[in-house]
């Protein structure tokens, strides 16, 4: 996160970068997407969108995810990617992580931990490719999952 500015500070900045009006519709979402912050809670699209629609029924599933896309740009938001191809997004707008998913519950952990520098410059080298960012998925199945399926 940038130091000194809150997720919702942050979030603003990005709608305002991009000439976002503030809307009503985009100050719920701002709104939501804060809350969501501080319960680290995942969602998708059309939770977020449903969510605010009861505030705001007139509220179009395009805007929710123009939106959303948007703060994935920023890198406020990440897109968290499921096994099963399913995919669901978190506030995520802190230093650079990556998430363990559970393929049975859809928990999702942040994991702190990354390639090495050396394996990323190897990949750029063995591909010719310039790498300006990654993301890594784990996938496997969490504690309470393992428990219930022993039962």
């Amino acid at each position: 996160m940038t130091e000194g500015f809150t997720i919702e500070d942050q979030i603003r900045a990005a709608f305002d970068e991009v000439s976002q009006r503030r809307t009503r519709p985009r100050r719920l979402i701002e709104q939501r997407l804060v809350e969501l912050a501080a319960k680290e809670t995942d969602f998708t699209v059309d939770d977020l969108w449903q969510d605010i629609r009861k505030e705001e029924p007139r509220l179009g599933r395009a805007t929710v995810y123009r939106s959303v896309e948007k703060l994935v740009n920023r890198g406020l938001l990440n897109r968290v990617e499921f096994a099963d191809g399913t995919h669901h997004y978190r506030v995520c707008g802190h230093s650079h992580h990556h998430h363990l998913t559970c393929n049975q519950c859809h928990r999702v952990v942040e994991v702190d931990i990354c390639l090495p520098g050396e394996q990323i410059a190897k990949i750029s080298n063995q591909t010719n490719f310039t790498i300006e960012g990654h993301s890594l998925s784990f996938f496997g199945c969490c504690p309470d999952c393992r428990t219930h399926a022993k039962q």
